[in-house]
């Protein structure tokens, strides 16, 4: 059945946990969301709705929902969800225009994040509006109209996402992608009161993403929760095979410590707006209220940070020679259509005239030197708090200054991408003019879930959930659509996470293996099977000893915690791997674990506790102490190697 046949309905859930929900209970189906969405539409022609540039037709859209027959949210993470897409990333079947007509061409291929999106059962719906190229946080840069907030027409939405901002925040779909290498993906979300997901540089692939610098770039998430943004991620993240890697990401733990560290500007700038200082210290103290999943306290608290080291690293980006990668983007193009281009974008991509072969590797050299003036920073604090902009300009004011007002825009987000940091934009409450505040957690790369982690406790926990106001208390609805248009209010179920680890879409839990687990080891694919994911590799805190258990097939180790009155020289540091397991795996899991081995709970090198493998004291007796090796894989490799010496000597007897 068509779903230009279906009734649409006045109201639905606007987020993907409530859509889910709706679709899980026999409530919703995705023929009728889309119905819904397709029946708005009719109401605000395109051309008069500055938010998209391409609307998919009622084919494309019924094609989706035909692949959707026979699945469920039982089988695909994100069924039925629609989403958006910002024009600069690819959607086979829909044109590609970067917000230059001239430059409009349909690709033969989807961009590699949205095609995995698609898989796991989302819906495309359409490609939103931009600043022309990327270029821009203004949202002001584009011959298809200039969007503005959802809650101020009279201000900037923010660019370049300017139009995935808009479409979320007013209800359209319940998230859309965006791209950010200067803060595209999170300014427009602190203008819009929304959930901005900048991930670490390479975590997500840009393989079908048109270039703005391409060794910076990421693929950002707009949604109203930071619990949603992780179930897309979680599909989203992961290398593509036979693509170049321009960043390499070490995955952190996915929780930040207890207590918290959060480090605040110690002199922040907001360029004379009064309000917008005012709503950073009401951030500042809303992190109070800061409540683990349990309802428990987190403790936290403020350490001041100098921002000048960050603030030259920002700099960079476009003083120095990175805005010649904009225009390598597009070298053949502007070539031959400069004149069809904003002049603004042009001004500024013709900019990398000014340097060469030695600018470029002179600002390496500075890059370098100055990211080393930043590492101390993160010796001292956990994450990184900033105003996601400074201020909310007027439309008014980037049409006087375009140039300067949105210099200003990236003063907290120009660094993050030339560092390497993940970064997630939050709702922090409104102004006393009524206009959105958000802040930006910043934190250090790959830590993209803790962040989502702490994002969703804050959310929780403070009463600046996405929404008109901000004022409604989270332990009832709240409306968390930007401007209503009939959906329904999000309970507080649809704000919470299933686990204390959001990135991932089934709660998980944090496993330490130190011995035939390890990656590469013969009993690895057991985790394998069970869909466990590599968080880290690292060392347990130095009070472990290791032992290679005698008769073990494979060959096992068992790890012992000294007693706690034991001198601190006895303890070793050994290596081992976190991974995060579903919960729903871990009974399989237990079975297969021989005495005298099994979990209990293992301290880190940070600290922090998870659960891990653990050995009876009786299972000890006979064994050999391996600590001084400080490590199984280090230890199998003497092994082998002890091996392979008598080989040789018995051949050469």
């Amino acid at each position: 059945m068509s779903f230009t046949s279906v009734q649409a309905v006045d109201a639905f859930p606007a987020t993907i946990a409530g859509l889910l929900a709706a679709y899980g209970d026999g409530r919703l189906t995705p023929a009728q969301v889309v119905a819904t969405l397709w029946s708005r539409w009719q109401t605000l022609p395109i051309d008069q709705d500055p938010a998209w540039i391409t609307r998919a037709s009622a084919a494309f859209l019924q094609a989706q929902l035909d692949a959707l027959q026979g699945q469920s949210p039982a089988s695909l993470p994100l069924y039925g969800i629609p989403f958006a897409v910002k024009d600069n990333i690819d959607v086979a079947g829909l044109p590609t225009t970067a917000a230059c007509p001239a430059f409009a061409h349909e690709p033969a291929e989807s961009a590699e994040v949205v095609r995995r999106l698609m898989a796991a059962g989302a819906i495309v719906v359409g490609k939103t509006n931009l600043d022309q190229f990327a270029t821009g946080l203004v949202g002001q840069r584009s011959p298809y109209g200039a969007p503005t907030s959802t809650f101020s027409e009279a201000h900037v939405s923010g660019g370049s996402s300017s139009g995935s901002a808009v479409v979320v925040a007013r209800g359209d779909v319940p998230f859309a992608l965006g791209t950010d290498t200067a803060g595209s993906g999170r300014v427009p979300a602190g203008f819009n009161n929304l959930v901005g997901l900048k991930p670490t540089p390479g975590l997500v692939p840009t393989h079908g993403v048109l270039p703005a610098c391409k060794s910076l770039d990421c693929v950002s998430v707009f949604s109203l929760t930071a619990s949603d943004a992780a179930r897309v991620l979680h599909v989203a993240q992961g290398p593509m095979a036979g693509q170049p890697v321009f960043n390499t990401v070490t995955p952190q733990l996915p929780r930040l410590p207890r207590p918290l560290r959060i480090g605040v500007p110690a002199a922040p700038e907001f360029f004379g707006d009064a309000d917008y200082a005012a709503a950073f210290e009401q951030a500042k103290a809303q992190w109070a209220m800061l409540r683990e999943p349990d309802g428990s306290p987190w403790p936290v608290s403020l350490v001041p940070v100098d921002m000048q080291p960050f603030l030259n690293v920002a700099r960079l980006l476009y003083e120095g020679p990175w805005v010649a990668e904009r225009y390598a983007a597009i070298a053949g193009f502007i070539g031959q259509h400069a004149a069809d281009m904003n002049p603004v974008v042009r001004g500024i991509i013709e900019g990398a005239h000014r340097h060469d072969a030695v600018s470029a590797f002179n600002g390496l050299y500075r890059l370098r030197e100055l990211a080393a003036l930043t590492t101390p920073v993160w010796r001292d604090i956990d994450v990184l708090m900033v105003p996601t902009a400074p201020t909310m300009p007027t439309v008014a004011s980037v049409q006087a200054d375009p140039v300067g007002r949105n210099a200003q825009l990236g003063t907290y987000t120009n660094f993050v991408n030339l560092l390497g940091l993940s970064a997630l934009a939050l709702p922090a409450g409104f102004t006393a003019g009524s206009l959105p505040f958000g802040i930006t957690l910043i934190g250090p790369g790959g830590a993209d879930a803790a962040l989502l982690d702490v994002g969703a406790c804050w959310q929780m926990a403070s009463a600046c959930v996405a929404g008109l106001d901000g004022q409604e208390p989270i332990d009832g609805p709240v409306n968390v659509c930007a401007l209503g248009h009939g959906l329904q209010a999000a309970a507080d179920s649809e704000l919470s996470l299933p686990t204390a680890c959001p990135i991932e879409a089934e709660p998980v839990i944090a496993l330490a293996v130190v011995g035939a687990h390890l990656s590469g080891m013969p009993l690895h694919g057991q985790l394998v099977e069970r869909k466990a994911r590599l968080l880290a590799a690292t060392q347990t805190a130095p009070r472990y000893r290791l032992h290679a258990l005698p008769g073990t097939v494979p060959p096992k180790p068992g790890l012992a915690r000294i007693p706690d009155d034991a001198p601190p020289e006895e303890g070793h540091a050994i290596d081992l791997e976190v991974y995060a397991m579903p919960l729903s795996s871990i009974g399989s899991f237990l079975a297969l674990i021989p005495p005298p081995l099994g979990l209990g709970s293992v301290e880190l090198a940070d600290g922090s506790w998870v659960k891990g493998f653990i050995c009876e004291p009786c299972g000890l007796a006979g064994a050999q102490d391996i600590s001084h090796f400080g490590g199984w894989r280090a230890y199998m490799a003497h092994v082998k190697a002890q091996s392979a010496a008598a080989d040789a000597d018995r051949r050469a007897a």
